[in-house]
């Protein structure tokens, strides 16, 4: 299988750490989104969207979208398990994945988009063209700051992000809290459970992936 990658993007990145966790060899494929190799014929062959990551499986299919990757990476080697093993470890499991793609991941990618002059006319990722909106960046960075404070919350009474286990969630909110903090988004100072919890989550190997 081909893993189409870029390292500068959080999103690829939440899979390579998933990829890291499990032991899963990939053949990977770098796509240079800063030159817009994602519009190129080429790979809109292999996802209309023009995003990454895509997972490329030996009989052509495509996956496309970072939970559809893990669950099927999941599947395909199910230890260490990352979604959680009983009925409701694997409910507070998508519970706070969800939590942090609507109100962590999202907000950045608005507080991002909408304001780096890099991406003036390309707000959102996709094959269309939209204009920034700085009403919405403004906006994003408030519900990022709100949400690292959620987060603090949530890890001062639990090791990890679902509960007493490493899943999923940990690695999106360790890709979550990095992007805020390269845009200079960072928790209070009082925030001895997320301190605790990233310096945990990010001294693990698979953090460097």
């Amino acid at each position: 299988m081909k893993f189409y990658d870029c390292k500068t993007a959080p999103s690829p990145r939440r899979v390579r750490i998933f990829l890291a966790e499990k032991g899963i060899e990939a053949e990977t494929v770098e796509v240079d989104l800063g030159s817009g190799e994602q519009f190129g014929e080429a790979f809109r062959k292999i996802n209309p969207d023009c995003t990454v990551p895509v997972l490329e499986l030996d009989d052509g299919v495509c996956i496309s979208d970072v939970l559809g990757i893990c669950r099927y990476l999941e599947a395909l080697k199910p230890e260490p398990p990352l979604f959680g093993r009983s009925p409701v470890e694997q409910g507070l499991v998508t519970m706070w994945n969800s939590k942090v793609e609507q109100q962590g991941l999202m907000a950045m990618a608005d507080a991002f988009r909408n304001s780096v002059a890099g991406l003036k006319g390309r707000a959102l990722p996709g094959p269309r063209s939209y204009e920034q909106i700085p009403e919405l960046a403004a906006r994003g960075r408030e519900r990022v700051l709100a949400f690292l404070g959620k987060l603090d919350d949530r890890l001062r009474d639990s090791r990890w992000l679902a509960g007493d286990a490493f899943s999923v969630a940990d690695i999106t909110a360790l890709v979550f809290v990095d992007f805020a903090r390269r845009g200079k988004l960072t928790a209070a100072d009082d925030a001895e459970g997320l301190k605790r919890w990233y310096d945990e989550v990010s001294a693990r190997p698979s953090a460097q992936a």
